[in-house]
């Protein structure tokens, strides 16, 4: 009984995932398109104050912000023309924008706050 005779294919190999850090997104280059955005929250007594939103993959790349005189928190990031959904997390608790009046319902029965990049 003559056998079949079988080829073996090379397959290209997979790339591994990237760390967790290259998921955050960066500040657009000079020229790149993107726009400063400065967010601010009061809260004097908090320790931390942390931006989370859908430009940073929500809690797995949070934005520290700095705390500046009058118990303002504010941190200046770069982001492309868009959308975005954002909240803060103020010492583990989620926080609204009180400045921010655009919101839209999320899936955890809260409100994410919207901003518009042009």
């Amino acid at each position: 009984m003559a056998r079949k005779k079988t080829t073996s294919r090379k397959t290209a190999p997979v790339p591994a995932p990237a760390p967790a850090e290259a998921a955050a997104p960066k500040p657009a280059a000079p020229g790149g398109g993107g726009v400063p955005q400065t967010f601010r929250f009061t809260a004097p007594d908090a320790m931390s104050v942390l931006l989370v939103g859908d430009f940073t993959h929500w809690q797995n790349a949070p934005i520290p912000m700095h705390k500046v005189p009058g118990g303002v928190w504010e941190v200046t990031v770069t982001l492309p023309p868009g959308i975005y959904h954002y909240r803060f997390l103020v010492d583990g608790e989620w926080r609204d924008d009180p400045e921010c009046t655009l919101r839209v319902p999320n899936p955890f029965g809260s409100q994410n706050n919207v901003r518009f990049v042009s």
